[in-house]
């Protein structure tokens, strides 16, 4: 065996539930209850890697508490998790269709966890589904 230890990986995905909850995930957030642009028929065809999105979703009171508090979950979990010499975290975030809300809170969470950790990745894994 190498003495070389492999490098924590923190990988985060947005997904949609309405394409079913994923299983391979040690973490999993539910962030159905912040503000919801496919009700703004302007903004419905844009998705949360765009900063119209971005901004409707999480510049707001309810949105900047969310992620505060995913922020120190899971900067608590990478900590515990590295102290017991696991390998990584994989969390998945969770919106209906995902292609606003769980895109948004998967942008802004990859790149607050990055100033933590250097091995973090994302990816979206339904924005390419049919929407709406």
């Amino acid at each position: 065996m190498s003495d070389e230890q492999t490098p924590f990986q923190v990988t985060l995905f947005s997904f949609g539930y309405k394409y079913g909850a994923p299983q391979d995930v040690n973490l999993l957030f539910d962030v159905r209850f912040l503000s919801n642009p496919f009700h703004v028929a302007e903004l419905r065809s844009h998705n949360g890697t765009e900063t119209v999105i971005a901004d409707f979703v999480l510049q707001n009171d309810i949105g900047q508490s969310c992620l505060e508090h995913l922020q120190r979950t899971i900067c608590y979990y990478i900590e515990q998790l590295q102290l017991s010499s696991k390998e990584g975290l994989r969390i998945g975030i969770g919106c209906t269709g995902g292609h606003h809300r769980s895109v948004a809170v998967t942008e802004a969470l990859a790149e607050i966890i990055a100033n933590h950790t250097t091995n973090v990745s994302h990816f979206h894994r339904d924005i390419e589904k049919e929407s709406h």
